[in-house]
């Protein structure tokens, strides 16, 4: 390791471990070392967001992304592969997918990660942070840009799916969500391995 430098701080968020249907959707965003934490005055979790807050903000992290001042990565792991390998290893897998679209030295970056997240072993320098999405602002901006990424994609195939809401339920448990899964079936794009008590 030695005294190298940090060239960026990378924040790592997930969302979608928990939906009955859809892909879990993790984004990892860099800043450089030297970057004007300004940028972020105000920035929240995404969960502490309305939508269109959350929608204002990923149109300026995506701005600060094309002027070259911060870069992001997002990666979504479809239902089926939820189904054949868990969501632990699911969320693992875009962990690794994010990092490694965003193309940086694991030696010369700091990786913050919200809640029970971890990177690769060779990412040393890394720390998992409770609540990591409400304290460290680049998990915030993380986590706005994983859920905004996801719910756009839920609205997306609504209309592929009409029958089970998920332009409303983003393919979380709701009432209405269970009742139309018991009335129709599961779709192609439900988690079959979540669907056990339902059923």
């Amino acid at each position: 390791m030695g005294s190298m430098a940090i060239t960026h701080i990378i924040g790592i968020d997930e969302v979608g471990r928990g939906p009955l249907a859809g892909p879990v959707t993790l984004c990892a965003c860099a800043v450089p070392h030297d970057f004007d934490f300004s940028h972020f005055d105000g920035i929240r979790d995404s969960k502490k967001l309305s939508e269109k807050k959350r929608e204002e903000w990923h149109a300026k992290i995506a701005a600060l992304k094309a002027s070259g001042a911060l870069d992001f990565a997002h990666a979504s792991i479809e239902a089926a592969e939820i189904d054949r390998i868990g969501i632990s290893r699911a969320i693992e897998e875009a962990v690794r997918l994010c990092l490694v679209e965003l193309k940086l030295n694991p030696e010369l970056v700091e990786v913050r990660l919200d809640g029970a997240l971890k990177a690769p072993r060779e990412y040393a320098r890394q720390k998992t942070i409770i609540k990591g999405d409400e304290k460290e602002p680049v998990i915030s901006a993380a986590s706005i840009v994983a859920k905004v990424t996801r719910d756009r994609y839920m609205t997306g195939i609504s209309l592929a799916y009409p029958a089970y809401g998920f332009a409303e339920n983003k393919g979380y448990g709701t009432a209405s969500h269970i009742k139309a899964i018991r009335e129709h079936g599961p779709s192609l794009v439900h988690r079959n391995t979540f669907l056990t008590r339902i059923a």
